[in-house]
């Protein structure tokens, strides 16, 4: 049975017996405290915790699920892989117990040809809670299981929760007994490896509160309303089915090995080492496929890094099998074929995916072969020089200068022998990643307990908008935090985050910044607004500070914005609209939104694309933009289900999380998307629209920034007024500007060339003179000194060559000079044959200068540059080179 047919089969089961078919959410995860969707389950956590009310009290899914924690594991084991399929069905507060461990041996059990799996029960073992008898009774006296193929297991394996205080309940596992080739009899408790857990039922019938680890918490009680959570790995059910050894044989990461089987000549099963590899290229091919079907593009933080390791990896790994030119479109087109089977998109939005993969493959492989050279170099010299540790200043360089992540160099180093100063990395990357992402969270959940904000809507519910209609109303205050702490009050002076019952105030999301103004409360209270986000979905918090009186819960207000900044946004909201749908126009489906920021008179907006946009393209969009603002279309909004917005052409952001219901907003004939912001009511109140240009932000990233009416129109008045000043000094027409300016920059860099000449002559006379004035060192004759600061490092290069040619060639002769240019010291190192013969090397002596000017250098045998961080120890620099060349000669 295929794994497309396992996945339907589910759906259909569940569906037929009462369940909302949810489809998979993205693997972007809508998540704080993750980057990626890693369980069936997570799509759901609002509902079990409370935070959000369940579309329907039964639902089922398949889950697109991606876990990264054991990535070094992957393809040295058959067990371990990046991404995989959650079958799941849920329950909240409907059935329990005894209605989902019928439905899953039902399903389990049940012939194919009625719709089920076809599996014997005779080969099913279950597991359950230590204490859960009731469980144990429904599986032996309901369902017929007998008591011996029935195990009871501790916490450890058989107890869940989340980690945190909240949810919790025992579980019952299904297993597979595979047969006695895969190892002793006696049950999952014995042998997991021949009893395979293919489906696992939580019961979450108590609420636990705060403790480490998986056992270590007090159980507070019973939940008053009991949820069912369950999951099924679509893989190892398929495994089964299929009646393969384990998951890479399965038919959707099967036909990837043999397709890397077909490009290096290698089969799989002929030797372990190249097993491992072609293991790893199926599983990270096919992940990396799905993760940025789902948005994510190649970079160096967060999710963005996950796919550029793991892309990286299976490109040195298909390397390894004997690949020598690109390989990521014929890989990543068996698995679209494949996986489209299951997700549609993947066909639908091919080009894109295409694009962004073949173009991170392409940035690999330039520094592929120089990177592994420079590690390979790095790993000798460290060998020998007897250490067992890669230093942490060669990772940084392999990874700031050839891409290579530092898991990738660490992986690469362990193969070698050598451990890698991760400490050393560490320090050299400090103002990257975390940092970025904690300032990000901060500012959207401010420094309060999260649970602050859901006690708010437990106790007076959501948060109901009013600004689509009105840009003031009037409003209760049910929520008060102050300094992020829950308080009944507030008074003069106090940073505060308040909850209304209903607000004109739009919360930051979807690309559009939250409004500020004002609340007044009856007593004269005033609080001044900055900011709006929503830390819990539907609770809009007002972040501000108290300017009068004292705020209290339960007072009435009435909440204003400002509505010129307002309406502002939304001129540059309603223009990112046009801007997306206008490059889509132009480049193609490609150009899907990957971010955007609508501020006041302003947006910047960033899309797909594997190149920079032509500046005619820019242009041409541009215009496009302009000549929709001169057609007056009217703006309008629509609240529809998903899936109708879909039939209408809509487009969806990729990353953003959808409910069965969405906001859909049009503009004409001309644009289609599902969004959430306010906008203008006619395409004519834009004014204008100016795009200043575009620039990447990352692997595939491309952002334009741009200007909307009075802020469009304040910059072009700008530029006119440069180009009457510029018509005034070079007394030409506007459109003779280009041709004028262009011929005084070639005459200016005619200058400079003729300068840098006469500089490099004057340079280079020091030639005789430095080469007659060489010390004998013990036979050899040694050049040091610091030529005039400023000269370059090519003219460097040339003294230094010139210099050892006039030195006599059977005489051992060693040149090394120094210059500081831009602040920063170089030196050049050069050595004859017969000097080298003496074991003077450039490239060793090179390093010993670099490294007393606090920084590196290699290079050849012959001739070596290197250079550092301070120049004021080019003196200490030149005696050090001079210590050297005594000891050696």
């Amino acid at each position: 049975m295929e794994s497309a047919e396992i996945r339907r089969r589910w759906l259909s089961f569940f569906e037929e017996r009462g369940h909302t078919v949810v489809p998979s959410a993205s693997l972007i995860a809508d998540d704080p405290t993750l980057l990626l969707v890693n369980a069936g389950m997570v799509p759901f956590k609002p509902y079990f915790l409370g935070e959000s009310r369940p579309p329907a009290p039964r639902a089922t899914s398949v889950q697109k699920c991606v876990r990264t924690p054991d990535i070094e594991e992957v393809g040295k084991t058959t067990r371990h892989g990046t991404f995989f399929q959650m079958c799941g069905n849920f329950s909240f507060g409907d059935y329990f117990k005894e209605g989902a461990i019928k439905y899953a041996w039902e399903l389990l059990t049940a012939p194919q040809d009625k719709g089920g799996y076809g599996l014997d029960p005779e080969k099913l073992w279950i597991t359950v809670y230590k204490e859960d008898d009731e469980a144990e009774q429904i599986w032996r006296d309901v369902i017929g299981v007998p008591a011996e193929r029935i195990q009871r297991l501790g916490m450890g394996p058989n107890f869940w929760s989340m980690g945190v205080p909240g949810p919790c309940g025992p579980c019952s596992e299904i297993n597979y007994d595979r047969g006695p080739e895969f190892g002793e009899e006696g049950g999952p408790a014995v042998n997991d490896e021949r009893y395979v857990e293919i489906w696992n039922l939580v019961f979450m019938q108590y609420e636990r509160g705060p403790g480490q680890g998986k056992e270590d918490f007090p159980i507070l009680g019973e939940l008053p309303s009991k949820n069912i959570d369950t999951g099924l790995g679509l893989e190892r059910l398929a495994m089964i089915l299929q009646g393969v050894q384990n998951m890479y044989e399965t038919d959707t990461l099967r036909v990837v090995m043999d397709k890397a089987t077909e490009l290096t000549g290698v089969r799989y099963g002929a030797e372990h080492g190249s097993d491992v590899s072609l293991r790893v290229v199926a599983d990270h091919i096919r992940t990396s496929v799905m993760l940025i079907g789902d948005g994510v593009t190649p970079g160096n933080e967060g999710r963005g890094y996950v796919l550029r390791r793991i892309m990286r990896r299976a490109i040195r790994n298909m390397r390894l099998l004997g690949a020598t030119g690109p390989v990521v479109a014929a890989l990543a087109d068996v698995v679209i074929r494949t996986m489209g089977q299951q997700y549609p998109e993947l066909i639908t939005d091919r080009s894109r995916i295409e694009a962004v993969a073949l173009a991170e493959e392409a940035r690999f492989l330039k520094t592929l072969n120089a990177g592994t050279n420079v590690l390979d170099g790095a790993v000798t010299e460290a060998k020998q020089a007897g250490s067992a540790v890669l230093a942490g200043d060669k990772a940084f360089l392999l990874h700031d200068t050839w891409g290579f992540p530092i898991d990738l160099t660490l992986e690469m180093a362990a193969e070698q022998g050598l451990s890698v100063d991760e400490e050393g990395f560490r320090r050299l990357m400090k103002e990257q990643r975390e940092r970025a992402k904690a300032d990000a969270r901060s500012k959207k959940t401010g420094h309060a307990d999260l649970s602050a904000y859901r006690e708010v809507a437990d106790t007076s519910g959501t948060t109901e908008f009013t600004g689509y209609v009105t840009n003031e109303g009037e409003a209760t205050v049910v929520g008060l935090l102050v300094d992020g702490v829950p308080s009944p009050a507030a008074v003069e002076g106090d940073e505060v985050e308040v909850v209304l019952d209903r607000t004109p105030f739009y919360a930051e999301g979807g690309g559009q910044l939250a409004d500020q103004g004002r609340i007044r409360l009856d007593s004269g209270a005033v609080i001044e607004v900055r900011d709006v986000q929503q830390p819990v979905p539907g609770v809009s918090v007002h972040k501000g500070s108290v300017q009068v009186g004292e705020v209290t819960v339960g007072a009435s207000a009435h909440a204003a914005i400002d509505a010129r900044r307002r309406r502002a946004i939304a001129r540059a909201h309603s223009a990112t609209h046009l801007t997306h749908q206008a490059l889509r126009d132009a480049l193609g489906p490609t150009a899907a939104q990957a971010g955007s920021e609508n501020s006041p008179g302003r947006f910047r907006f960033d899309f797909g694309s594997p190149a920079a946009v032509p500046g005619t393209v820019l242009t041409d969009v541009e215009q496009r933009i302009n000549e929709v603002l001169s057609r007056e279309l009217d703006v309008q909004a629509e609240v529809m289900s998903l899936e109708d917005a879909k039939k209408a052409g809509a487009i969806a952001e990729f990353g953003e999380k959808y409910g069965e219901r969405v906001r859909v907003v049009t503009i004409g004939d001309f644009s289609k998307e599902l969004c959430g912001g306010t906008h203008v009511g006619n395409t004519a109140q834009l004014g204008l629209v100016k795009l200043l240009g575009e620039s990447s932000i990352g692997s595939g990233v491309r952002r334009i920034e741009a200007l909307v009416g009075v802020d469009a129109y304040n910059f072009l008045a700008r530029e006119h007024t440069v180009v009457a000043q510029l018509q005034e000094l070079v007394k030409g027409r506007p459109e003779e500007l280009p041709e004028k300016i262009s011929g005084m920059l070639a005459k200016l860099k005619d200058a400079e060339k003729e300068i840098e000449k006469f500089r490099a002559e004057k340079v280079l006379a020091a030639a005789a003179g430095l080469a007659a004035g060489a010390q004998d060192v013990r036979g050899t004759a040694l050049v040091t000194g610091r030529v005039p600061d400023g000269t370059s490092a090519d003219d460097l290069r040339k003294l230094v060559l010139d210099v050892r040619g006039r030195i006599p060639g059977d005489r051992p002769a060693v040149v090394a000079l120094f210059t500081v240019a831009g602040g920063r010291p170089l030196t050049v190192i050069a050595t004859n044959e017969a000097a080298r013969e003496r074991g003077l090397k450039a490239g060793e002596l090179v390093r010993t200068a670099a490294k007393t000017l606090g920084g590196g250098g290699g290079g050849k045998p012959d001739v070596a540059q290197g250079g550092g961080q301070n120049p004021d120890a080019v003196d200490d620099a030149v005696a050090a080179v001079e210590r050297l060349v005594a000891e050696v000669s």
